[in-house]
């Protein structure tokens, strides 16, 4: 009997438009109506997922920033997994060598390192490459909400050693480009130190975390401690960040329609895409299974 379903947001919860549906989120209350406990399991950080559930009213535990932290649903931090300066420093040394740009993710803020106009067109060229077109002019980005929240939320340094003088833990390192050969070699390069994990969420991104702040094992870790077996949860998703808890043995795992191919062969089940409100349809096929 499934009593725990934990759910990645972007392209599996949240539809395109990086907002819950109504029926999406009508399907979850339902779902904790009967008694199973609702989880997202994000590669956002805890203020980037309460951006897009606010208003929701929805209680949930949250695992984010792709496993390095996990928060009850009193929001309280029960594990924290940050990467430690000397690994950040060698995932930037080793990026450097590539056309990429590199963002430091945290508790709070997103940490760049460069001039104002290198980190303002780093967060120019994300916007386009995630949001938007490529051909979109400069003066539309600066003028759009991404932009005004992504510049908000960025603070620059000069150096790995500034971002050790912040004291934010550094939870994930984002690193993107348009050059998605150039990112694939970064990738690999990157893959080849034990130290870390390397997945993704878009083919223009890699997200690097420490090789113990992975969806899957932190999933598994946190739902034992609250007295949960591996075969009473349900696990949804869509890109490679949910990988490591989709190719796990948990009850049902669930490949959205819309996700990439890897994670379509380790999951158990397919349900429809995230506009056809995918999570809401697994949702309702496990009530109906288990009479409720």
């Amino acid at each position: 009997m499934i009593k725990v379903i934990a759910s990645d947001m972007d392209g599996t919860l949240l539809g395109d438009d990086h907002r819950i549906a109504p029926e999406t989120l009508a399907a979850v209350r339902r779902a904790c109506d009967a008694g199973i406990r609702f989880m997202v399991a994000t590669g956002r950080n805890f203020p980037g997922a309460m951006e897009e559930l606010k208003g929701t009213e929805l209680t949930c535990d949250y695992v984010v920033s792709s496993g390095a932290e996990v928060r009850n649903p009193q929001q309280e931090v029960v594990k924290s997994t940050p990467i430690s300066i000397e690994l950040c420093e060698e995932v930037y040394n080793t990026a450097k060598k590539y056309p990429v740009s590199v963002a430091f993710f945290t508790d709070r803020y997103d940490y760049r390192i460069g001039t104002k106009k290198e980190i303002e067109d780093g967060i120019i060229q994300q916007i386009r490459l995630f949001n938007m077109d490529m051909d979109t002019s400069e003066e539309i980005v600066r003028k759009s909400p991404q932009y005004r929240r992504i510049a908000g939320n960025t603070k620059g340094i000069s150096d790995i050693r500034s971002l050790e003088s912040s004291g934010a833990p550094v939870y994930k390192i984002f690193i993107f480009a348009a050059d998605v050969e150039q990112l694939e070699k970064l990738s690999d390069e990157l893959k080849e130190n034990p130290a870390v994990a390397v997945a993704s969420s878009f083919i223009y991104n890699q997200e690097i975390t420490a090789v113990e702040a992975q969806k899957g094992p932190v999933l598994k870790e946190y739902i034992e401690s609250l007295g949960y077996t591996m075969d009473e949860v349900m696990v949804l998703g869509d890109s490679l960040n949910d990988y490591s808890m989709i190719s796990m043995d948990f009850g049902a795992t669930v490949a959205m329609e819309n996700a990439v191919p890897e994670i379509k062969k380790a999951a158990k089940y397919i349900t429809k895409s995230n506009n056809e409100f995918g999570v809401a349809y697994a949702i309702d096929q496990i009530l109906e299974h288990q009479g409720k």
